[in-house]
């Protein structure tokens, strides 16, 4: 997986519940840069739901239009990106936005994840096991050479040392 050149966009990916959006509002923020959601992109294209796109469609027709999400948001500049928890496990969609910019992976203990995603009967993938999905995608997640353990930090604490990795990486650019 190349590196780009000079970072023009930071992209946040990880598991659900690891805090990508919450984060990724921050770092924009710290930066001056516009945040976008890529699950929010969907729902806004598709006019509805993503529960709604997997019971209508089914995941293939989601992760269908994830990849035209995915290719129209990379060609941005000076934007944060929190993809969905899979976007990245598609081989295309991470070279895809690993040319875009920083890619920086966001991840959290199960046991944490177990507490953030209790509340949340939104997602369509916590219907099934999800432990299980963890499990599957976390090789490519640890792959990631930007790791940030948010089981601990503050979606603050998270956002700065996002900042400050972006500013080095810039630096020596």
């Amino acid at each position: 997986m190349a590196t780009p050149p000079e970072p023009r966009n930071i992209v946040l990916t990880g598991f659900m519940g690891t805090g990508k959006t919450t984060t990724g509002k921050r770092v924009a923020g710290r930066l001056g840069w516009r945040f976008i959601d890529a699950d929010e992109e969907i729902v806004r294209r598709a006019r509805m739901p993503i529960s709604r796109i997997f019971a209508v469609h089914g995941e293939a027709h989601f992760r269908e239009l994830e990849r035209d999400i995915c290719r129209a948001l990379a060609r941005l500049n000076r934007v944060v990106i929190a993809t969905g928890g899979g976007m990245l496990i598609d081989e295309s969609n991470r070279e895809t936005m690993l040319r875009a910019g920083l890619v920086v992976c966001l991840t959290a203990t199960p046991d944490a994840l177990a507490a953030r995603l209790s509340a949340d009967d939104g997602r369509p993938l916590l219907k099934t096991d999800w432990k299980a999905l963890f499990e599957q995608r976390r090789p490519i997640y640890d792959s990631f050479p930007h790791q940030v353990n948010t089981t601990s930090r503050t979606p603050d604490e998270a956002a700065a040392e996002i900042v400050r990795l972006w500013q080095s990486l810039k630096e020596s650019a």
